[in-house]
């Protein structure tokens, strides 16, 4: 238990600092790479990369399958059975990496039909493209070992070297676009640092595991070995396709139904909004390899109480994107890019509620994860096609907005109501009336404090604070003291952050005169 606390803590500390570490770069890198590239380039780029992660439903879920065959004999300290596992897997995504470059090869034959117009010209598109497709097949053939130390539940490693080479790829990608302006060097600058982290990281992996052998042909054998594996992945690539278009083709839906500049316009609150979503996957991807460890242990009245715990991290989580949104976006958009880069107030809403949804999930997907509950296809067969029927209908009225309706709507039922009921019926096997009497604290706090912000937004932060030095201050006279008070409300009215401060005796001393035992 200790062990398994001290690592999940681990994760979430080093991915913190270098969360915040990447901050400072990627701002910047944004701005130089508008001012200095174009958004024409920025957006094309954001298309193709997009392109990318929809061919890398190729994976179909191989991972996410595998390492839950991982989480037991990881736990029994059993070397064997982990080589043989980690064996198959290699010989899967060897095969994934050249099916990737076969379906990207066969995809970019169309590049003059879609990019044909770009005043960048093709010869740089087919470059670009390409060395995004071959770090993406390197990272399948020779980088799968991350799967391995994320489920022995040092994460943590993997975002040390991965951050590590980010932030130094992006100091020098904004280096040279200030002072070259060369579109295809910042493309072969990329490439370049994908070698070298991967060949970093592998060096490091065999000084961590150093009885790890993987051997490719008796991969292929053990197939037979774990018919699961190949079950599981067929439940999982519906859930994958879905959470593509769900959650990474925006930029490809902006490009088609919008235009290409648009998607650099777009792209400038996504790369806001995915640095948050990525600050609370820290917390998610640090404590999942805890979580498949928890539940094998089969204690239902400790799987619980970290269920709770984790829930109201998760909405403390979910709070602090929501108002930050709300709040502070859109004068930062003006402020920093440019108010020519601000979009509808329509768009930010619906951006706000489709992360609401996002994030509020994660706790319950953790869980429907660990306890290898992939059967539910046709909830991912439903999302899917409400998306795509709603997506099609409203996007080439509604633009940008039709898009996001089409995420909302078609997620929204499945995911706050037949997730939960899933879980607690196959997985916990409890009352699905208990997660609902422990939610609706959750929902109904969130909902005030948004409201809140709301308000907040529209008499007091847009008329004051319209500069980069007037929003700092706005970070820490509104949006700090208002996140403080919707901790402190949650703390009163929930038992899970009860039992997450309670983990910090000297914290929860401090507060004991507010809300007693």
């Amino acid at each position: 238990m200790g062990e398994r606390v001290h690592r999940s803590v681990m994760n979430v500390k080093v991915g913190i600092v270098f969360y915040v570490l990447s901050l400072i770069p990627a701002f910047f890198a944004r701005k130089v790479f508008l001012d200095c590239l174009g958004a024409e380039f920025i957006g094309m780029t954001g298309m193709l990369m997009n392109i990318l992660s929809f061919l890398s439903i190729a994976e179909l879920g191989i991972g996410t399958s595998i390492v839950y065959f991982l989480y037991k004999p990881l736990q029994q300290d059993d070397h064997a059975k982990v080589c043989e596992v980690m064996s198959m897997l290699a010989w899967l995504y060897r095969c994934i990496g050249f099916i990737i470059g076969g379906c990207g090869f066969v995809v970019s034959l169309f590049f003059p039909w879609w990019f044909g117009n770009l005043s960048t010209g093709l010869p740089l598109v087919y470059f670009a493209f390409y060395s995004f497709l071959a770090s993406s097949m390197a990272g399948y053939i020779f980088n799968y070992k991350h799967l391995l130390v994320g489920a022995n539940q040092k994460q943590y490693l993997v975002n040390a070297y991965m951050q590590s080479i980010s932030i130094v790829q992006s100091i020098t990608q904004i280096i040279l676009a200030w002072y070259y302006r060369n579109l295809w060097l910042w493309v072969v600058v990329g490439l370049i640092f994908t070698i070298i982290g991967i060949t970093i990281f592998n060096i490091r992996i065999r000084q961590l595991y150093p009885w790890l052998h993987v051997n490719l042909k008796e991969g292929r054998q053990n197939l037979k070995k774990y018919p699961e594996v190949l079950r599981k992945t067929r439940q999982i690539f519906v859930q994958r396709i879905k959470d593509f278009i769900l959650y990474r083709s925006d930029e490809i839906l902006v490009g088609i139904f919008v235009n290409v500049v648009k998607v650099a316009y777009y792209g400038n609150y996504t790369i806001i909004t995915s640095k948050l979503v990525f600050l609370v996957n820290i917390l998610s991807d640090g404590m999942s390899a805890g979580v498949g460890n928890l539940v094998a242990e089969g204690n239902i009245k400790n799987t619980m109480k970290v269920f709770w715990e984790l829930m109201a991290l998760r909405f403390v989580n979910t709070g602090m994107v929501v108002f930050a949104l709300l709040l502070l976006i859109q004068p930062f958009i003006g402020c920093w890019f440019g108010k020519q880069y601000i979009l509808d107030d329509v768009i930010l809403y619906l951006l706000t509620f489709n992360l609401f949804i996002y994030i509020s999930r994660g706790v319950v997907d953790m869980y429907i994860s660990a306890h290898g509950l992939f059967s539910d296809v046709w909830a991912a067969w439903t999302e899917l096609f409400l998306n795509l029927a709603i997506t099609i209908s409203l996007a080439p009225f509604l633009g940008i907005p039709g898009i996001l309706l089409g995420k909302i709507l078609s997620v929204f039922f499945i995911a706050l109501l037949w997730k939960p009921y899933f879980l607690f019926s196959r997985g916990l096997k409890i009352s699905f009336y208990i997660y609902w009497k422990g939610m609706m604290p959750y929902y109904l706090i969130l909902a005030v404090f948004a409201a809140i912000s709301l308000l907040l937004r529209t008499y007091v932060v847009i008329p004051i604070f319209d500069t980069l030095p007037l929003l700092v201050l706005c970070f820490f006279v509104i949006y700090l003291p208002l996140m403080i008070l919707y901790m402190l409300t949650l703390l009163a009215a929930t038992n899970g952050m009860k039992y997450f401060v309670a983990r910090k005796p000297v914290l929860a001393k401090k507060l004991h005169f507010f809300f007693g035992k």
